[in-house]
């Protein structure tokens, strides 16, 4: 049997096509992804994911679909933006097609009547995989846009925020990642020589900026649009980071940058401790798993600033899966269902 799992987000859609035998054991993934920035390009959805699955399209025996997209603001309401990328979805494919809900996986039909429980419910599907490693830790998920803190115990998720509006309340969710976040939401003021210098709020540069600059992130793994629409090199992302402080790379060193990027990765991770730690107390959990691009530069690094154990999806799947794992949690919830 073979199960293509989509997590459509706001800004890209990835996919795992999961090989199962009989038993329903997992014997292949393939795991691809697209940038597709749906507050543009919602309309061409269908011929994105069609586009993505390609030849295995004629083999797959049904399809799961996460998501996160309905927030765009291509969409009015969520509700809104869940049917429409939902009935997109059905539409695409000749086979079953079902529908991660924060309580199971829903039918079109279902998903209709409640789509309140679709929205944003990807972090259900990546917690399964992080119960086969810890029945009991904390999950961080970092991707390009966000950061998920999904409490588990006894290998069942438990946490207490349902929606990303509950979950930004009880520190479940940080809207804080790898790729697309803007540099003055992390910092106020950055570091330049003995001084301090208060950044402009304008969206000059992206956190895929400084972990450019930094050697965290491959240009590879730059796959959003930048800021300027110019190129990804290291110059390119030092000059976009330089108009933050309102300067230029004439005004500005190599070494002057470098460390200013370090200080707003510190800052960043700092904040994503923070919200690990409020979970971690509440909960009595101290072991961490890790998952998403940004798996060893956040999930790692918060849990060392929160002084947490953290072990590493990426001890049951390829690094490249774990940057796909909600499609891949989508895809294993797909197969129960159909068993069920």
């Amino acid at each position: 049997m073979k199960i293509a799992g989509f997590d459509i987000g706001g800004a890209n859609t990835d996919l795992a096509v999961v090989d199962f035998d009989d038993q329903g054991n997992i014997t292949g993934i393939k795991a691809d992804f697209e940038y597709f920035p749906m507050w543009l390009k919602n309309n061409e959805l269908g011929d994105a994911l069609l586009r993505l699955l390609g030849d295995d399209l004629k083999d797959i025996d049904a399809v799961g679909i996460c998501m996160t997209a309905e927030l765009v603001d291509a969409y009015k309401t969520k509700r809104e933006g869940v049917i429409d990328i939902a009935k997109k979805s059905k539409e695409s494919f000749p086979v079953p097609v079902g529908f991660i809900g924060i309580n199971g996986v829903l039918s079109f039909e279902e998903l209709v009547e409640r789509p309140d429980e679709v929205a944003a419910a990807n972090w259900i599907a990546t917690s399964k995989i992080a119960a086969e490693i810890e029945e009991n830790c904390i999950m961080i998920d970092t991707g390009s846009t966000t950061t998920d803190i999904i409490p588990i115990k006894n290998g069942s998720e438990c946490a207490k925020g349902r929606s990303d509006l509950e979950r930004l309340k009880t520190g479940e969710l940080v809207y804080s990642a790898t790729l697309r976040t803007n540099l003055a939401a992390i910092v106020d003021k950055v570091p330049l020589g003995d001084e301090w210098v208060r950044v402009s709020s304008e969206l000059f540069a992206a956190t895929a900026d400084i972990h450019t600059v930094l050697g965290n992130i491959t240009e590879e793994d730059y796959s959003c649009s930048t800021c300027d629409g110019a190129g990804k090199s290291k110059e390119e992302c030092m000059r976009r980071i330089s108009r933050v402080i309102c300067g230029d790379m004439d005004m500005l060193s190599e070494s002057d940058i470098e460390k200013i990027a370090a200080y707003i990765y510190k800052r960043q991770a700092e904040k994503v401790a923070e919200a690990l730690l409020e979970v971690s107390e509440r909960e009595n959990i101290t072991k961490v798993v890790t998952t998403g691009l940004g798996m060893g530069i956040f999930g790692a690094k918060a849990a060392e600033v929160a002084g947490l154990e953290s072990t590493g999806m990426d001890t049951i799947l390829k690094k490249d899966e774990c940057v796909v794992a909600p499609a891949v949690g989508t895809a294993l919830m797909m197969r129960d269902s159909l068993k069920d």
